[in-house]
């Protein structure tokens, strides 16, 4: 699933660091879901979301299989 939380973070002035204490989790983590190698819990998705003041779907593309 691809994201925008770089982007969004960079418009924030927020490090991962930063970003990592709001939301709850390691810089690691939001380091995998920035490059694609993570995706988040619903409930990780959800404080993002709430960092950003955005929907989950504004910040997180799902893309189907085919």
């Amino acid at each position: 699933m691809k994201n925008n939380i770089r982007e969004l973070r960079k418009a924030h002035q927020l490090t991962q660091e930063k970003l990592s204490e709001l939301t709850g989790v390691s810089r690691q983590t939001i380091i995998s879901i920035e490059t694609g190698r993570f995706d988040p819990s619903i409930k990780l998705a959800y404080k993002l979301a709430k960092v950003f003041q955005l929907t989950i779907e504004d910040i997180f593309i799902f893309e189907e299989e085919s």
